[in-house]
């Protein structure tokens, strides 16, 4: 067990150590290296012999990584892309998002649960992980593909929509779990009052931001120091991912998304994005490790059948439900099989809002324990799902492509 200020280093040396270790042994055995991040982290848990990291450091750790990511992904997304897609992404995010949380309110009220424990289970398996869904992209080089932005846009929608959930949850269950409730007037105006502040920090990024960041770059850059440059995109991202979430109420990697679209608007967003990368290996690696730490293995014995539908759910009613909307919105099979393989899994929001749950006293603690298993389970089958689809898209892809004219002789 680590001790007193040896913490931190012991938390980072041997979780990367470990993430390594079972990353190297997952390649070696074909599997995505990802896998061997999150045994890493089931071995250095709380629920398995040995050395235990700290339970509470990893997880900050871990968000570090996911401000990076999103940060990396906004500086290769520009404002254009993401209104482009806003046609099909609001609406389809929105729906799925609907007909996921309809289906995790099912499972809860089947197993004897309170309306407010399925409506927090449902939406916990509603929204995919940022990380998972990036590194998917990324992997298979479909991020800078139109239907890797359709997949970036979805997910920018769901991020914002958890934020209104986190905001909206204890105020629906009276800031406890004594079912106190406010009124209708005060949970339009709880409501009205985040949208107000996601709006003022969208328009300050816009606005302001645009004009700044580039500004700072271009001058870091003159200096002629390559770690000042490299400072100053990891402060940007860091400083701003921290500023929206504590004045604006933002999510961090919402917030880093934004300030990543922004910095996009200089010239030199390739340097910092290349600068930044083995950060973001790094902490990515670390997220997957805490979300390992998080998993108890007695819930594959305890709760067998919940687990089955719990995966099911994440795996085959979220995909089916995407695959549907996609197509219901005009766009082609190709892009509906991406999207759907994208978000067959769920992950950090997922945690956050268990942890909720928990705290207002409308979860059973085995509610956590189901998310949490499902979102190994559906992080570790994800890359089956892309694999599965493969042919089919490559299918369509090519039955996209134009006649070509017959040489001439």
């Amino acid at each position: 067990m680590a001790h007193g200020e040896e913490t931190l280093i012991s938390t980072v040396a041997v979780g990367l150590s470990y993430a390594f270790g079972g990353g190297l042994l997952a390649a070696r055995l074909g599997l995505p290296p990802l896998v061997g991040y999150l045994v890493a982290g089931i071995a250095v848990g709380p629920f398995t012999p040995g050395f235990v990291a700290d339970t509470a450091l990893a997880p900050q750790l871990a968000e570090i990584g996911v401000i990076l990511l999103m940060f990396g992904v906004g500086m290769h997304f520009s404002i254009k892309d993401l209104l482009a897609v806003r046609k099909i992404a609001v609406p389809g995010a929105v729906a799925q998002i609907t007909v996921a949380t309809a289906m995790g309110v099912g499972l809860a009220l089947l197993w004897g649960w309170s309306l407010m424990a399925g409506l927090i289970f449902g939406l916990a398996l509603s929204v995919a992980s940022t990380v998972v869904l990036l590194r998917a992209l990324e992997d298979r080089h479909l991020l800078h593909t139109g239907d890797g932005q359709i997949a970036v846009g979805w997910l920018v929608v769901e991020d914002l929509a958890m934020v209104l959930a986190l905001v909206l949850l204890p105020a629906l269950a009276g800031g406890n779990g004594e079912g106190g409730g406010l009124s209708a007037w005060e949970l339009f105006q709880a409501l009205a009052l985040t949208l107000a502040k996601v709006a003022a920090f969208v328009a300050v990024m816009l606005v302001v931001g645009v004009r700044i960041f580039p500004w700072i770059l271009a001058r870091v850059e003159g200096l002629g120091s390559r770690e000042l440059f490299t400072l100053a995109v990891i402060a940007l991202s860091l400083g701003v991912a921290f500023l929206a979430a504590r004045i604006f109420g933002v999510s961090y990697a919402l917030g880093a998304f934004f300030a990543g679209v922004v910095v996009n608007e200089s010239e030199l967003s390739r340097r910092a994005a290349r600068d930044l990368q083995p950060l973001q290996d790094a902490f990515a690696a670390l997220f997957f490790v805490s979300v390992g730490m998080l998993f108890d293995p007695s819930v594959l014995t305890q709760h067998p059948l919940p687990l089955l539908a719990v995966v099911a759910v994440i795996l085959v009613g979220k995909s089916v439900a995407a695959f549907a909307i996609v197509v219901a919105l005009g766009k082609p099979r190709s892009t509906a099989l991406t999207v759907s393989a994208s978000l067959a899994q769920i992950g950090e929001f997922s945690f956050i809002l268990a942890s909720l749950g928990l705290s207002l006293k409308l979860l059973p603690p085995e509610g956590q324990s189901l998310i949490v298993a499902g979102a190994i389970l559906s992080i570790i089958l994800n890359p089956l799902g892309f694999k599965l689809i493969e042919p089919w898209t490559t299918l369509e892809a090519h039955a996209d492509e134009p006649d070509r004219p017959a040489p001439s002789h």
